[in-house]
């Protein structure tokens, strides 16, 4: 399903990314492949999706058939709303809850909902990384009126980011404080803390190499927060 939201977006963004330096040269707006060609792997993507999707419980099902709203409308958020890392964040992290659902049989609508918890860390995680991705074209997306929390905080990103990250971090320590409390817990969550602090201080925003080099270190960031969460 990550494949195909891939293809709805770039579908949905073909012209659009034709008038931005960093994507121009992806498939469908360099002409090597064709929209056509696109829909039918879209459709092999869904298809083997659904395959894997009806292996599981009616409720893991009714769930993933929701994801699909999101993944189909996610692209068109750019155009209008200043927030559309933040739907990125809504459809990404879904699989917190099916995720759960599977294993489980059931999803819990209450404060102490771990998959509740883990999704809206992962939203809030989302929020954090991706703004940071989308300074590498702030200035091309003012140029053709694509819309980011990028372009929406500006200079003062970094606040914001940070702020994201806490919260992140936060929403994944009360999800292992409810599943399995541990004094390690305290000490664990320091390492990720740590690293997001390292990633703003070295983070230059006008700087399309360093916006990259700063998102592609949420991988170890990731790392970090599994370990919190397993240990």
């Amino acid at each position: 399903m990550r494949a195909a939201g891939c293809v709805i977006n770039d579908i949905w963004d073909r012209k659009l990314d034709a008038q931005v330096e960093r994507t121009r040269s992806r498939p469908l707006p360099s002409g090597e492949v064709t929209p056509r060609q696109a829909l039918v792997f879209l459709t092999l993507l869904l298809v083997t999706g659904l395959a894997v999707l009806l292996q599981f419980n009616k409720l893991s099902i009714k769930l993933g058939f929701l994801s699909l709203a999101l993944v189909a409308t996610y692209p068109l958020m750019k155009r209008i709303t200043w927030w559309p890392q933040l739907f990125l964040g809504f459809t990404f992290n879904w699989g917190a809850l099916l995720g759960w659902t599977a294993l489980q049989g059931r999803l819990p609508l209450h404060i102490e909902s771990i998959p509740l918890w883990l999704y809206a860390g992962g939203i809030f995680w989302t929020l954090a990384y991706d703004t940071i991705y989308a300074h590498q074209d702030k200035e091309d997306d003012a140029t053709i009126g694509i819309r980011s929390t990028a372009r929406l905080f500006g200079k003062h990103s970094k606040i914001f980011v940070g702020a994201f990250f806490m919260l992140a971090i936060t929403c994944f320590g009360v999800a292992k404080f409810f599943a399995a409390p541990s004094q390690m817990t305290q000490l664990l969550i320091a390492l990720p803390v740590a690293h997001a602090l390292w990633q703003l201080h070295i983070w230059k925003m006008d700087d399309a190499a360093s916006c990259l080099k700063v998102f592609k270190m949420n991988r170890d960031f990731g790392f970090l927060v599994l370990l919190m969460l397993v240990f």
